[in-house]
């Protein structure tokens, strides 16, 4: 008898086969030799032990494990810098151009609608009567999900725990909303601690499966989130008590008076010890919870809003 163990990275499943009484740090040296990842690069996602632990038992049998790290040869690319000449890419819209009629479309409400009757909500925890909603990004919001690091902790955003048991204390009721497969965002809330968290809950999570395609001049084509998808299935949410904090604005581009475009969170092995975004949003919502209708804010300008004395 063997283990078999598929591995998904980079787009590609890899699979192996190891004895009965192999270690962890066996499939390691296999994934190692294949993908040039090195072991401690490896962040293997639903694998539970230590290096020197027996690989059977330490992970469910039959699905396909995610990997997070990166190749040699790309580090040293990354190391390298940037080639000159080359263009900066803007993955964003500007506030300015990007037209507001989107908002309105009868084709558009008719995909959420579509949306909101083909793809029921997985409750994790029942709303609270009379709670406002926080609708959060995970990647590059919530976590670094491109640098390197042994655990996933390591990429987490300063501050994740007590942001969202603050937003909770406050009366917020919490959605994941994320551009990825749900088993992606199950795997990424274990694995960072938030689910099942003492100190708050989450409401739900919703996946890419519930976003939409638009037609946005001038930029085409795109994928958005549209918050219709949750106050059409929640009647106690709407836009007067929603806010959504993503580091695309792009993803709110249906409701663009709901959302608040949050500095992304990257090089984590660096920025951890200088990002204080959660920190300082988290005063934002203790302004928000006292306010009827956010609509009445520019969340563009969410900063000048919070009061002198809770910024220090």
């Amino acid at each position: 008898m063997s283990i078999n163990v598929k591995i998904k990275w980079s787009g590609k499943i890899y699979d192996y086969e190891l004895p009965q009484d192999a270690k962890i740090k066996e499939l390691k040296a296999k994934i190692e030799e294949e993908t040039n990842v090195l072991s401690e690069r490896q962040k293997l996602l639903g694998i539970k032990g230590k290096e020197d632990d027996p690989l059977l038992g330490s992970f469910k049998e039959g699905k396909p494990i995610m990997m997070v790290g990166s190749a040699e040869k790309d580090i040293a690319k990354i190391q390298a810098g940037k080639p000159e000449n080359t263009p900066e890419i803007i993955d964003d819209f500007d506030d300015n151009v990007v037209e507001e009629a989107v908002t309105h479309r009868v084709e558009n409400i008719e995909k959420i609608d579509k949306r909101v009757a083909r793809l029921p909500v997985d409750i994790l925890n029942q709303p609270r009567p009379g709670s406002k909603l926080l609708v959060l990004d995970i990647d590059y919001t919530l976590f670094d999900h491109r640098s390197v690091a042994t655990n996933a902790m390591q990429l987490m955003r300063p501050y994740l725990h007590e942001f969202l048991a603050k937003a909770y204390h406050d009366n917020f009721d919490i959605v994941i909303w994320s551009a990825t497969s749900m088993r992606w965002i199950k795997l990424k809330m274990d694995e960072l601690g938030v689910t099942g968290n003492l100190d708050y809950k989450l409401a739900f999570m919703v996946d890419s499966k519930a976003m939409i395609s638009v037609h946005a001049e001038p930029y085409g084509v795109i994928e958005v989130k549209p918050l219709g998808y949750i106050w059409k299935n929640f009647k106690q949410w709407g836009p007067k008590n929603t806010i959504m904090f993503d580091d695309l604005r792009r993803n709110f581009v249906m409701n663009p008076q709901s959302g608040l475009k949050i500095r992304p969170f990257k090089n984590a092995a660096t920025a951890q010890a200088t990002d204080r975004e959660l920190l300082k949003l988290s005063k934002y919502l203790s302004v928000l919870k006292d306010i009827d209708d956010f609509r009445s804010l520019d969340h563009r300008n969410w900063e000048k809003v919070i009061p002198l004395r809770l910024l220090f």
